[in-house]
């Protein structure tokens, strides 16, 4: 199937310095679990939630610099188990259902009923389940490189090794005992998957493992993501706790696949969407955009040429930018569905 052009391209704008947090919550949620929530932006503006990917990644100043501060009310929420959300790398009670009853709870304490929904990658997926749980919530999705949680598209990432990168493939499945190369997510949940508390942090195993992964995804991601300095020390043992939560989630395809996630699209509002991907993404797949704007007749889809899978990259940032700029002044983010 041909895949949809919006009419145009995307515009680009230029990022804006970081807005530093002016409140933060420590939320206490089910189980033990404590949310880092962070508000910055103007606390009269148009409120807009964040949901960042992995699962497991957390927030960061990069997310935020897409929003107008003067405009928005921009709501950061590191997930369970992530960033600076406690405990860390946790994966007992923290799956899906869990955090969208988060997010529940994180509009409650910040006295706000309806909000924009900004999520990238992971994140847009959770969007797209939040705007599902909670319709009467959600003003209006972007999304930036929605993945879908489906076994062809998690099989892609972890043992495609022809079409797209074999010789860095076979650097990162080496981790991997031979006879279990052919399920490198099954491995790493298996090594990654003990309690954080129970894990030796001198142990170099988990670091070992989780820095193979961290290069095998950056070389997917891009040209300018593959060039980040390699993680050592404290920022090695966060990815280790990453990592851990992500390959939880993704053994359980993120607990959304009874019913798929495409088929619960239909309980979306009819409110703007707009679907921002590059074709050339090779960790989250072209034809999940694509599913996913068949399905929502009031979603625009615009291909973001080039940009791989780096939020970063100038195209997908200015974009990202051009887009909330743009419902700030209108309301939508454009002519309706680029059909």
């Amino acid at each position: 199937m041909a895949l949809v052009s919006s009419p145009g391209p995307c515009p680009a704008r230029s990022l804006r310095p970081d807005s530093p947090p002016w409140r933060t919550h420590a939320l206490a949620v089910s189980h033990g679990h404590v949310l880092h929530v962070e508000e910055s932006g103007n606390p009269h503006g148009l409120c807009a939630v964040v949901l960042h990917g992995g699962p497991g990644s957390g927030s960061s100043p990069l997310l935020r610099s897409f929003f107008d501060p003067a405009r928005y009310r921009i709501v950061s929420v590191d997930q369970r188990g992530a960033g600076l959300s406690r405990p860390r790398g946790a994966t007992a009670h923290n799956r899906t259902a869990d955090l969208l009853d988060d997010l529940q709870r994180v509009r409650e304490q910040i006295g706000v009923a309806r909000w924009l929904v900004v999520g990238g990658s992971w994140g847009a997926t959770l969007a797209l389940a939040h705007a599902a749980h909670e319709p009467q919530a959600v003003a209006a999705l972007l999304l930036r490189s929605v993945f879908l949680p489906r076994s062809e598209d998690i099989e892609a990432f972890f043992q495609d090794t022809a079409r797209r990168a074999p010789a860095a493939w076979a650097r990162f499945a080496a981790v991997a005992p031979a006879d279990q190369r052919h399920d490198m997510l099954g491995f790493l949940a298996r090594s990654l998957g003990g309690p954080p508390e129970l894990q030796a942090r001198d142990d170099a195993e988990p670091r070992r493992l989780a820095l193979a992964w961290w290069r095998w995804e950056k070389t997917l991601a891009g040209a300018s993501a593959a060039a980040s300095l390699e993680p050592e020390g404290e920022v090695l043992d966060a990815l280790v706790d990453r990592y851990r939560v992500q390959s939880h989630y993704l053994v359980h395809r993120c607990w959304l696949d009874a019913p798929p996630l495409l088929e619960r699209l239909a309980a979306l509002p009819p409110v703007p969407m707009l679907l921002l991907h590059s074709r050339d993404d090779r960790v989250c797949r072209p034809e999940a955009a694509q599913a996913v704007h068949e399905r929502l007749p009031q979603s625009r889809l615009c291909w973001v040429d080039d940009a791989g899978h780096d939020p970063a990259h100038p195209a997908m940032a200015g974009a990202m930018a051009a887009a909330l700029d743009h419902y700030a002044l209108h309301g939508h983010f454009g002519d309706g569905p680029a059909r």
